[in-house]
């Protein structure tokens, strides 16, 4: 057993697709209770990876509220559905924030280097397909872009090694 004082172990990050989602115009709500309200509907869209691939099926979106602060808090709602026929449910929590330039500059739809805002994202996955239940008991996180007319989400699988280990010699006994 690993003491509590000894360093712990970093988790690892497996590569498992890119998101290219498509998404129309934001319809912008307004001011609710001290937050900028905005709904942008998922039109379409690919994902590709060295597991995982197909397409983003239109219907989401994604519902953001902008804090005082400036934050972006985003919860997208969407369907994927495999090459091989295979439904995957999403849904994204993530963060978004920048200068309040490069704020503006998102909002109207400009293409802004991605080194110069922090947009972040943790996918839950569900799907009744058997041969891709994994991807319903792991953490997941998404490092996005975004682009005028649509959002790129990178997904990486959290590995815990020493977990991995654990399962690999229980499998061999």
């Amino acid at each position: 057993m690993q003491s509590v004082d000894a360093q712990p172990l970093a988790p690892t990050l497996r590569f498992v697709t890119r998101l290219c989602v498509e998404v129309a115009p934001a319809i912008e709500i307004g001011e609710v209770s001290g937050t900028r309200r905005r709904v942008i509907a998922i039109t379409g869209g690919t994902f590709a990876g060295p597991e995982i691939s197909g397409e983003v099926l239109a219907g989401g979106a994604d519902w953001q509220y902008t804090r005082p602060d400036g934050v972006s808090v985003l919860e997208a709602r969407y369907t994927l559905k495999t090459s091989k026929g295979e439904f995957i449910s999403v849904l994204n929590h993530g963060f978004r924030h920048a200068s309040l330039e490069v704020t503006r500059q998102l909002a109207s739809g400009a293409d802004v280097a991605r080194s110069q805002y922090y947009f972040m994202t943790t996918p839950l996955f569900e799907t009744a397909a058997p041969a891709l239940q994994w991807l319903t008991r792991s953490v997941f996180v998404g490092h996005a872009v975004r682009q005028a007319a649509r959002v790129i989400v990178n997904v990486w699988m959290v590995e815990d090694e020493s977990a991995l280990k654990r399962q690999n010699k229980s499998n061999t006994l």
